[in-house]
């Protein structure tokens, strides 16, 4: 029987490979890699003839114009670094301001001659530079013929010619390489590549013309000039400041920050762009989704990296980040917030770190914060999901906003706290401050979120026996209450809840928040009676290991005795607002006679809470009851922020530049048991680079003295500061300001 036209036998597909996949390219959807490095690079060549070569080979080019020599004038007492507020960088190559006139000198082999020689300053910036992307750059000294940055000579001395340079207020911001090139008839004669010549173009707050234009000198001073920053943090009512050493001109923070947009892929074209170039940065100062600089860990748990509450400045960190190429591990919000300062003063652009104290992390939109009753006004601890932070740091930038309507430039959040994603990363901004005062929450990017942080109300549920919840308690007031940054040119602080919203209860809030909910944010509509009971919980500052006396003040406002079976709890909780441990409960009934006040006194032992403290020692009272005559429910919160003991830092010495001083940290235990395996670190803007010291035991009652010596590199007013951790006690600081002289 013949085999002809028999189907064939089918079989198992081959198996699919084992493995990664290979990264695909982009060979068929684009004709050139797409350049978002700014450390790669294609040499020019140094002789670019126009034509092939004939016969006898290229023609010599001796006898035309040649390039003896280049001076970037780039030392820090010289004009370009002075004038263009550069000469703070520790970098031996010259860095510049955008929309801003530098200058070179150029030494040729003889005399330029105008009518005769050709020459022009080039500059480029990427792997693939091509002129109708920004990313070659012709500069020439005629006025005839002129590039996109402007070219002219300011003098010639017999052979050398000292030109100046304009880059565009759009410029990209990166580091340049520059060359010398003349032209022949022949062809074109370049210098060779030279790291010395290479050049960072920064943004410029000094310019109008440039998008981060900040018309304020002090603000300028404080947000792009200034290294020693206060970061506020605690409570409402009992603010703490913690230190912190930007370190923006700290030799390679200026790489390591190029770095960070050369990891996150950013094409070199959007990199003259504050808006994108804060958006991306927001993504990749964490490291979540792409591998960023910063690990966010609110655990208690930091045995693989250093606690945030450790750090005392960001030139660590982004250095170790640019070093291994690995996310640095740990941090929080104020951490966050801090390197992220680092990165947009380094830069140019304008910046703040402030804080916002009782923040909301509303996921959904609502404008709620809801917290579950039990029907007889006990807190239902398993349904009550929501929290607010005690605080919360995000950050400030200044820039134009033409993707926006007129007006709503200048300042602008962005935040780098992964906590919600924007557009699939997490991410946050820029969001516009004034947007968000007038609730235009519509505007990119990402202002519903940083609304509901400021304005989200605290909504009251009790849950009936059959599952249904009613409103009873709205407190409209309690979310938003104050935002700190420090203060321009003094080391005090600044309120800018004004510049986020209207006056609670006003006609301008309402209407704005009639805004919000047509942009679909949506809030409780219900109006719960207000109870006739009101309750008042004490201010107190409590030092780690103190017992404490709570008093609970109830006060009955109307004319008939009042009866509240009320619910006093306290728990230790992370300064997220999420709870730890519960260490009290106590379940007074109160009689209060009419038009009286009766108080409530609660003792605390440190026994209680101190084996449940975690890091920031923060204690979260809460007290909620119903009236037995009305049903109403009574509500009152207190966060208490333990005071941990302090470092002692002293500075001796003669405070001149180049001359040696001694910095040395003293600490004693103040508690009973032993502090083991602790870390101590130490760093001066100007002054001292970052120092640590590792003690594996300080036993109790004991005292420690820790001595660094170290030569400041600069004159003026700065701060050393120093901080102490372990798992015990978190959160051990000091500092010592001292002025160096020259």
């Amino acid at each position: 029987m013949s085999d002809q036209g028999a189907s064939p036998t089918p079989s198992a597909p081959p198996p699919p490979p084992t493995g990664r996949p290979p990264k695909v390219g982009i060979r068929g959807r684009a004709s050139a890699p797409f350049d978002s490095s700014n450390l790669d690079a294609t040499d020019m060549p140094e002789l670019e003839y126009f034509v092939a070569a004939g016969p006898r080979g290229y023609p010599p080019l001796t006898e035309y114009l040649d390039i003896w020599d280049v001076d970037m004038m780039r030392g820090r007492d010289q004009s370009n670094k002075i004038e263009h507020h550069t000469n703070l960088y520790q970098s031996d190559n010259l860095i510049v301001r955008r929309g801003q006139e530098f200058t070179v000198k150029i030494t040729f082999n003889r005399p330029y001659k105008p009518n005769q020689d050709k020459f022009a300053v080039e500059f480029v910036i990427g792997s693939s530079p091509q002129y109708s992307k920004g990313t070659y750059i012709p500069v020439f000294p005629t006025r005839e013929r002129q590039s996109t940055w402007e070219g002219r000579i300011t003098h010639t001395n017999d052979n050398v010619v000292t030109m100046a340079i304009t880059p565009l207020a759009n410029s990209i911001v990166g580091k340049y390489h520059m060359y010398i090139a003349v032209q022949t008839p022949f062809g074109i004669r370049r210098t060779k590549r030279d790291n010395s010549r290479d050049l960072y173009i920064l943004f410029n707050p000094w310019v109008a013309e440039d998008a981060v234009f900040l018309d304020d000198e002090a603000e300028r001073q404080e947000c792009v000039m200034n290294e020693m920053g206060i970061i506020y943090h605690g409570s409402y009512d009992d603010v703490s400041e913690r230190n912190w050493n930007y370190g923006q001109f700290n030799y390679g923070v200026l790489e390591a920050c190029l770095y960070i947009m050369d990891r996150s892929e950013m094409p070199l074209t959007n990199r003259g762009d504050p808006i994108k170039v804060t958006r991306k940065a927001s993504a990749m100062l964490n490291a979540r989704d792409d591998d960023g600089v910063l690990v966010g860990n609110w655990t208690g748990d930091y045995t693989y990296g250093v606690a945030p509450t450790s750090w005392t400045g960001s030139t660590d960190i982004l250095l170790g980040y640019a070093s291994s190429k690995m996310p640095v591990c740990y941090a929080q919000c104020w951490v966050f917030a801090a390197v992220f300062n680092s990165f947009l003063r380094c830069l140019g652009i304008p910046s703040r770190v402030v804080t916002n104290y009782y923040s909301a992390h509303d996921n959904d939109g609502n404008l709620k914060m809801d917290i579950i009753l039990n029907d007889n006004g006990s807190i239902d601890r398993k349904r009550t999901k929501d929290s607010i932070w005690n605080y919360h740091c995000w950050n400030e930038c200044y820039m134009s906003r033409p993707d926006l309507l007129p007006g709503f430039g200048g300042w602008q959040v962005v935040d780098a706290t992964p906590q919600e994603t924007s557009d699939g990363m997490y991410r946050c901004g820029p969001a516009s401050v004034l947007a968000i005062k007038h609730g235009q929450i519509c505007f990119p990017f990402d202002a519903p979120f940083v609304f509901a942080e400021v304005n989200s109300d605290v909504v009251f549920y009790a849950r009936k026996n059959d599952g249904t919840m009613e409103p009873v308690k709205l407190n409209q007031t309690h979310v938003g209450r104050m935002i700190l940054t420090k203060a321009a040119g003094s080391e005090g602080c600044r309120d800018l809840i004004d510049q986020y919203k209207f006056p609670e209860g006003s006609p301008e809030e309402r209407t704005v928040l009639a805004k919000a909910e047509e942009f679909g944010c949506r809030r409780e509509k219900s109006s719960p009676p207000e109870a006739d009971v009101e309750v008042v919980l004490p201010n107190l500052e409590i030092s780690v290991g103190d017992d404490l006396e709570l008093s609970v003040e109830f006060s009955n406002c109307s004319d008939q005795k009042r009866t509240v079976e009320a619910y006093v709890s306290g728990n230790v909780v992370y300064y997220t607002g999420v709870s730890s441990n519960e260490f009290l409960f106590k379940t007074p009934t109160v009689t209060i006679q009419a038009k009286k006040s009766v108080r409530e006194l609660i003792t605390v032992q440190s026994k209680d809470y101190m084996d449940h403290l975690v890091e920031q020692a923060n204690l979260h009272f809460i007290v909620t009851g119903k009236i037995k005559e009305t049903g109403r429910i009574v509500t009152a919160m207190k966060i208490i922020a333990l005071h941990n003991p302090k470092l002692t830092v002293e500075l001796t010495g003669s405070a001149k530049v180049n001359e040696e001083m001694m910095a040395t940290v003293q600490f004693t235990n103040p508690f009973s048991f032993n502090l083991e395996e602790v870390y101590l670190r130490m760093e001066g803007a100007g002054v001292m680079e970052p120092k640590s010291r590792y003690y594996s035991l300080i036993p109790g009652g004991s005292s420690l003295t820790w001595t660094e010596m170290f030569s400041p590199q600069r004159t003026g007013k700065t701060r050393v500061i120093a901080t102490l951790d372990c798992s015990a006690l978190r959160q051990v600081s000091g500092q010592a300001s001292i002025t160096i002289n020259p």
